[in-house]
């Protein structure tokens, strides 16, 4: 069936002219309702633009949101491990703080043995600057917090070997005496006590009563506790650094080869042994092989 037509009819009065104009009903209705229907659209569009830009803005701060909340629990992960690295350095310091009478007896002893014991270069990463540093953002801050994180943990790693070789040679410095009496004999030049010619006298001779204890002078491992020619009964310590001390004429051992001592033990007790015109401790002190005044080292009694 065909689609109805109208026709409309305009008259001119004026000029008494009429003109026809044909119209379909159904592509008049539709182009009226497209016309109708195009704001309608254009505004759903409008909506649904508004609503994707609207859910990505939202997964985007979703993202944000975990993405700082990583951020925070990292940078605040570093920034306590930044200060436990502090505080294991500060702690460090303390333990560097050597005992004075200590201090001074490791100074005097001969340069080759401190220099075994010297440690390396110090760090030299600017950690004031990195801390200082100006932070643009986030990521500048986080990697400004790991360059100082690894800049304290050079710190410490040099801090720790200088403290641990500076504490290792101050207990394997002999530094008290080793026994308790006076003394009779100095190092160098002497009369022999038994042929009245010149000699030269390698340690100290301490004079006391038979029995009474000996001391080590420093920590260290005993070597030898063994009777030997003119020394008598003899121990001989090994402290590390090349140091080793010597203590003869003892009438008794009370430590053994192999024995581990520290700093004040008794290791035996005086006597007469060996070429000894009376009860006394013959004492030595070797740097690397070769023997050095005891009273250079020597600051205080052993305790009681």
């Amino acid at each position: 069936m065909s689609a109805r037509r109208y026709t409309v009819v305009i008259a001119d009065r004026s000029s008494g002219v009429m003109r026809h104009l044909t119209v379909n009903l159904r592509k008049t209705v539709l182009g009226c309702a497209a016309v109708l229907a195009l704001p309608i659209l254009m505004g759903l569009g409008a909506k649904w633009s508004a609503q994707a830009e609207l859910d990505h803005l939202r997964v985007a701060n979703s993202l944000l949101v975990v993405e700082n909340g990583s951020y925070r629990v990292a940078t605040g992960e570093l920034t306590s491990q930044i200060q436990s690295l502090e505080t294991v350095i500060n702690d460090l310091g303390v333990r560097a703080q050597l005992d004075p009478v200590q201090v001074r007896a490791m100074q005097k002893l001969p340069a080759v043995v401190k220099a075994r014991a010297s440690g390396g270069a110090a760090a030299t990463a600017a950690i004031a600057e990195i801390a200082s540093a100006a932070m643009s953002s986030p990521e500048d801050t986080f990697g400004a917090l790991r360059d100082l994180l690894h800049g304290l943990e050079n710190r410490l790693r040099y801090v720790r070997r200088d403290v641990e070789r500076r504490e290792a040679l101050a207990g394997a410095t002999p530094s008290i005496w080793p026994a308790h009496g006076w003394l009779t004999g100095t190092f160098g030049g002497r009369s022999d006590p038994f042929s009245g010619e010149p000699a030269f006298h390698q340690g100290l001779d301490i004079s006391t009563d038979k029995g009474r204890p000996v001391f080590a002078t420093a920590d260290g491992t005993i070597t030898s506790a063994a009777f030997t020619g003119e020394y008598g009964n003899l121990i001989v310590i090994e402290h590390g650094f090349g140091l080793t001390t010597r203590y003869g004429h003892l009438s008794a051992f009370a430590a053994k080869p192999g024995q581990t001592v520290k700093r004040g033990a008794v290791i035996g007790y005086v006597g007469a042994t060996g070429r000894a015109t009376g009860s006394h401790l013959h004492y030595e002190i070797l740097a690397n092989g070769q023997l050095i005044n005891p009273l250079k080292l020597l600051t205080q009694p052993a305790d009681r």
